[in-house]
C-alpha cells in the first residue's frame, strides 16, 4: 500500500485541492498563514492610529481596562479575517508633552516624557490582545531591550508576513514630532494600504462637532483641503508625508463598536484623505 509523504506529489496535490475548495465554498479569495484572507477585505495591509485618550473610556486619565479590552477585540476580529495589522498608538491619556512643553517644561524632555506614556499603553494594549490567543510584537523607537523589540523596518514587516500583530510605540524616537508624524513614516515604512485614524468623531468637520451642532462633515477631502483649511486631524507634517507618498487616510469614529471591520472591509465611513 502506498504511503503519502508530506514532500510527495500527491500531498501537494490534495493541499491544492482543498484550498480551491475553501475560496468556492466559503468565498474565501486567499489563504494566508493561520487566518484565512476574506474576500471582502479592501485592503491587505493597514495601520492603525489609536489615541492615548481612547484609552480613558469613561475616566478622566490613564487606562480603563474595559476599554482597551474591547478595542483588542476589535483589532484581533480584523486580524483574523486575514489582514496584515499594525498600530500605532498615542500617550496622552498619561503625558502630553505639548502640553508639558507650553507650560514651561523643557520641549525635548516634555516630548521623551510623552514616548514613555506610548510605551506603556502598547504593553497594556499587547496584554489584552495576547489573552485572546494572538501573537503581538511590540516595536520601540527607543531601546529598552528587557521591555519591546527594538524597532528595525524588516523585522516589523516579517512579523506582519508571519501574522503577528505589530504595535508601534514611542513615536519616531525624536522629540518635537508627534505620533501622528509617527504613524506616517511607519505606514510607509512598512508599505501600507491606508492609515485608519480612530477617533471620537465620525470623520472631519469644519469646525468642533462638540462646541458647533452646525459644523459640516467630509465625506472626502484632498491633503491640500486639510492643509489650506486648517483642518485639525493630524498636524501637517503628518499630512505631508501621506501627500507625498500617496498614502490615503480614513477617520472615522472609533468609539461605535464595528467600525474598524467595517473601513477594512471598504464600507463608506467616517472621511477619507487622498488626491
Amino acid at each position: 500500500m502506498y504511503v503519502a509523504t508530506e514532500g510527495s506529489a500527491l500531498v501537494v496535490r490534495v493541499k491544492i485541492c482543498t484550498c480551491i475548495a475553501l475560496k468556492k465554498i466559503v468565498g474565501f479569495s486567499n489563504i494566508k498563514g493561520g487566518n484565512i484572507l476574506d474576500s471582502k477585505l479592501a485592503f491587505k495591509r493597514v495601520l492603525l492610529k489609536l489615541s492615548g485618550e481612547a484609552l480613558m473610556g469613561a475616566g478622566e486619565y490613564g487606562i480603563e481596562p474595559s476599554a482597551i479590552s474591547g478595542f483588542a477585540e476589535e483589532i484581533v476580529e480584523i486580524h483574523k479575517l486575514g489582514l496584515q495589522t499594525a498600530v500605532v498608538i498615542g500617550g496622552g491619556n498619561i503625558f502630553r508633552g505639548i502640553t508639558a512643553s507650553a507650560k514651561g517644561m523643557d520641549r525635548s524632555t516634555a516630548d521623551h516624557m510623552g514616548m514613555l506614556a506610548t510605551v506603556i499603553n502598547g504593553l497594556a494594549l499587547q496584554d489584552a490582545i495576547e489573552r485572546l490567543g494572538v501573537k503581538v510584537r511590540v516595536m520601540t523607537a527607543i531601546s529598552m531591550h528587557e521591555v519591546a523589540e527594538p524597532y528595525i523596518r524588516r523585522r516589523a514587516v516579517r512579523h506582519l508576513e508571519k501574522d503577528r500583530i505589530v504595535i508601534f510605540v514611542a513615536g519616531t524616537g525624536n522629540p518635537f514630532f508627534s505620533t501622528d508624524t509617527a504613524a506616517a513614516l511607519r505606514a510607509m515604512e512598512i508599505q501600507a494600504d491606508i492609515i485608519l485614524k480612530a477617533t471620537k468623531v465620525d470623520g472631519i468637520y469644519d469646525s468642533d462637532p462638540v462646541t458647533n451642532p452646525k459644523a459640516k462633515r467630509f465625506d472626502k477631502l484632498t491633503y491640500l483641503d486639510v492643509l489650506q483649511k486648517g483642518l485639525k486631524v493630524m498636524d501637517a507634517a503628518a499630512i505631508s508625508v501621506c501627500m507625498d507618498n500617496n498614502l490615503p487616510i480614513l477617520v472615522f469614529n472609533l468609539t461605535e463598536r464595528g467600525n474598524i471591520k467595517r473601513a477594512v472591509c471598504g464600507e463608506e465611513i467616517g472621511t477619507r484623505v487622498g488626491n
